[in-house]
C-alpha cells in the first residue's frame, strides 16, 4: 500500500480525536493518543516559530488555547514549549515531538498554516518537508497556501502534498484576494503549477466544479473537511475519496 494509499484508508481525526468536554484539547498529545487508539489517521496544524519550528498549533495567536498571549511567529519554541493549555493537562509541543508519539502507527495530515507573506515563508516549509522526509509512517502536508506548494514541490517533490480549499465565499477570510484571486483558488487552477496530490476541500462547498474536473479528468482524490453531521457525512460519501471528522465516531456512526 502506499502512503496515498494509507492516508486515503480511515478516517481522518480533525486536530486529533479532542473532546473539551473531559480535557482533551485539539492538537494536543491527549488527542493524538486518542487517535492512535482508535486507529484514525490525523491531521494537525503547524505554525512557525519565531525562531523557525514548527509548533502543533491551529492558531495564529496563543490567547485562546494557550497559558499566553500574542503571536504564535513572535515566540520562541523553548517559550512556548514551557507553557500550558488552559484547560486540561497537556503542554504545547513541536512537530518532532509529534512524530516521536505517533511513530508510524497512522497516518499523519500536517497542515501548514501560512501568513500569506511574500515569500510564503519558505525556510519554515522546507523544515517542514525536511522533516515529513525523514519520518518513517505515512505522512503528508497540505496548505491554503498556493506559493507554500509550489515551494514544498520544488525542495522535494516526492513528499505528498495536498492543496486545501473551498468555495472562497467567506470575505473576511479571504479580504486580501482579488474576485479573480478567489475564482482560482477555488478552482484550485494553480495545479499545474503545484502538483498536488490529493485536494482538501470544504465539505459545505461539495460538489463543486473545481475539486470534481481535477478529480475525474486527473484521478487527484478529495479529501473533505470538516464532516460533524450525517447529512455532511451523506454529501462526503457521494463527492469525496476520505473525510477529516470531528465530534462523533465513524466507526460507530
Amino acid at each position: 500500500m502506499s502512503d496515498l494509499d494509507a492516508i486515503m484508508a480511515r478516517p481522518i481525526a480533525h486536530r486529533g480525536y479532542h473532546d473539551a468536554d473531559n480535557g482533551i484539547i485539539e492538537n494536543t498529545p491527549s488527542a493524538i493518543s486518542a487517535a492512535v487508539e482508535h486507529g484514525f489517521g490525523i491531521e494537525v496544524d503547524v505554525q512557525e516559530t519565531a525562531d523557525g519550528e514548527a509548533l502543533v498549533f491551529h492558531d495564529y495567536t496563543l490567547d485562546r488555547l494557550a497559558d499566553g498571549t500574542g503571536k504564535v511567529i513572535d515566540t520562541p519554541a523553548a517559550a512556548l514549549t514551557r507553557m500550558n493549555m488552559r484547560t486540561g493537562t497537556d503542554s504545547l509541543w513541536l512537530l518532532s515531538d509529534l512524530f516521536d508519539l505517533v511513530d508510524g502507527r497512522v497516518p499523519l495530515v500536517i497542515e501548514i498554516k501560512s501568513l500569506m507573506t511574500r515569500g510564503a515563508q519558505q525556510d519554515f516549509v522546507k523544515h517542514v518537508v525536511d522533516q515529513v522526509a525523514a519520518y518513517r509512517g505515512p505522512a503528508c502536508i497540505k496548505s491554503f497556501d498556493a506559493d507554500m506548494l509550489s515551494i514544498a514541490r520544488g525542495h522535494n517533490p516526492a513528499v505528498l502534498r495536498g492543496v486545501v480549499a473551498d468555495g472562497a465565499h467567506n470575505k473576511a477570510d479571504y479580504r486580501r484576494f482579488t474576485r479573480m484571486d478567489r475564482f482560482i483558488l477555488r478552482n484550485m487552477l494553480h495545479t499545474p503549477r503545484t502538483r498536488p496530490h490529493f485536494i482538501s476541500y470544504g465539505i459545505n462547498d461539495l460538489p463543486a466544479l473545481g475539486p470534481s474536473f481535477w478529480r475525474k479528468a486527473f484521478g487527484i482524490p478529495i479529501m473533505t473537511w470538516t464532516v460533524r453531521t450525517a447529512d455532511q457525512r451523506d454529501r462526503a460519501t457521494r463527492y469525496a475519496d476520505q473525510i477529516v471528522f470531528e465530534g462523533f465516531d465513524p466507526d460507530k456512526a
